[in-house]
């Protein structure tokens, strides 16, 4: 179980403090606590997640204590010359800038790009660096609503920080312009354009020309010993594990499976570990042909597997002969259904996890006409059955999280919410509104409950950003996570 907590190191964004912290941060990855999952340095804080089962807080505090008490250690290598970033300031926001803070459009660039800026942190998205701090008379507010699109490389400003968005992500800063670098490109040594600690200058240019990402492939080519050709790819078909841990920090996506209950359950009748690959399938499933007899699993919500008119009892094991066709019928509550093979499908690994962070270009959903193999092939019999949880509505616990507020938790409990849309990076919620707005950017723990500067709530899952500057009273309990991802649009949620 995933349990975190922030430890503040300043009061404001300051570049000696963050430096001494980023020197803590440094020593500490190297003396590595076990049981410690992420340490996200941010502008003001450290965040620390840890397994519950493996350590305590207390233990981690105390271990973290012993870094910061330290005194005259330097760690970091300071560079010699700041980092330039190529900006054409073409942004779509820069009548809206000038509107607020009453500078000209010439004037608005030259005063951000005649500083030299201290990277806080990295992350929110793979190598989107928190860059401060801007000259005060930029400082604006982030967007009451963030865009649920801002297109890769542009370069924004928000509460006295910028910053450039390596991907198409959502986000709520004002854009001023466009980065001819890619912040992260997987095939790079190192992957990173900028770091944590790096001095960074924007340069004005009259063009840049937009970086092509190569994707990173997780899928071999020719399987070793095929078992499944896909045949229908369905809504959204995933090869996962439990997600990447101790990279939060760079903003790669912690990715793995939403619902972890169902897909251990999946791997558990096949005889498998609970975190050993296996497919996440969203609402259509998808249709599979056996190119060889398999036995495989299924358990999860959102959808009934069928083979031969014959529908598959949940949370069990069957065969599926040479030839067969797997195909799935929706059911009428859940989303996500898990499909696995025993030992395991086989495919590649990427910064300590199979699973796809497509956003980031490692990795992709799979794709019509794909061919999955195993591992190894193991004697497994079918049949086996475990009991699988009923999916009644019930409220979810909630956590104090990173800003307690007494009257915005009255609020999330106070009544319902509707689950206006939802994807695996999070769950956005209409209802009453709650008392929310900015706060400096700081990491986003999983199951985080954002809100938002007009007062509505977002759940934050596996493949969030990774840094965030909404505030966040409250927390989904890490024992209710597996609920959120068998949530359906439309449906009520209630704290």
């Amino acid at each position: 179980m995933r349990l975190g907590f922030y430890l503040p190191f300043a009061g404001k964004p300051d570049v000696a403090t963050s430096s001494r912290a980023l020197n803590a941060v440094k020593a500490m990855r190297e003396q590595l606590l076990e049981g410690i999952i992420e340490i996200i340095p941010s502008y003001q804080n450290i965040y620390f997640e840890f397994d519950a089962r493996i350590t305590t807080k207390k233990a981690v505090h105390d271990w973290v204590m012993s870094f910061i008490n330290r005194r005259g250690e330097v760690y970091l290598d300071q560079p010699d010359q700041p980092v330039e970033i190529p900006v054409q300031y073409n942004g779509a926001d820069l009548e809206f800038i000038a509107e607020k803070t009453g500078l000209t459009i010439a004037e608005i660039i030259h005063l951000h790009s005649s500083q030299t800026y201290h990277a806080f942190a990295v992350g929110f998205t793979p190598g989107f660096p928190f860059l401060g701090v801007l000259p005060s008379a930029l400082h604006i507010p982030r967007r009451e609503n963030p865009r649920a699109k801002v297109e890769a490389h542009s370069v924004g400003i928000a509460m006295g920080q910028t910053g450039v968005y390596p991907f198409s992500s959502p986000g709520g800063w004002h854009l001023l312009g466009t980065s001819g670098i890619a912040m992260f490109d997987p095939h790079r040594e190192p992957p990173f354009w900028v770091q944590a600690g790096d001095a960074v200058r924007f340069v004005p240019v009259e063009t840049v020309q937009i970086p092509i990402l190569e994707p990173v492939n997780l899928l071999p080519l020719e399987p070793k010993f095929p078992v499944l050709k896909l045949e229908e790819a369905g809504l959204q078909t995933l090869l996962l594990d439990a997600g990447r841990s101790g990279v939060g920090h760079f903003g790669l996506a912690q990715s793995g499976v939403l619902d972890t209950r169902s897909a251990a359950r999946a791997n558990a009748v096949v005889g498998n570990a609970p975190e050993t690959p296996l497919l996440e399938l969203t609402l259509l499933g998808g249709v599979f042909t056996a190119l060889h007899d398999v036995v495989l699993g299924f358990a999860g919500y959102g959808m009934n597997p069928i083979v031969d008119g014959e529908l598959i009892f949940p949370a069990s094991s069957f065969l599926l002969r040479r030839g067969q066709t797997l195909r799935f019928l929706p059911s009428q509550i859940g989303v996500r259904g898990y499909l696995s093979v025993a030992s395991g499908f086989e495919t590649l690994s990427k910064w300590g996890s199979v699973s796809p962070d497509p956003r980031a270009g490692i990795g992709r959903a799979l794709q019509t006409g794909d061919v999955l193999g195993v591992i190894a092939p193991k004697a497994t019999r079918a049949g086996f059955y475990l009991s699988q949880p009923c999916l009644e509505p019930r409220a979810l616990r909630l956590l104090v999280g990173a800003q307690p507020n007494p009257e915005a938790l009255e609020a999330l409990c106070a009544a319902p919410y509707i689950l206006e849309r939802g994807d695996r990076m999070g769950l956005r919620l209409t209802g009453a509104t709650v008392a929310g707005g900015d706060v400096t950017s700081e990491a986003t723990p999983l199951g985080a409950i954002q809100i938002t500067s007009a007062g509505q709530p977002i759940i934050l899952l596996n493949d969030r950003g990774r840094m965030g500057g909404y505030t966040k009273p409250a927390v989904v309990h890490p024992l209710d996570l597996w609920r959120l991802a068998q949530l359906r649009d439309g449906q009520k949620v209630r704290f």
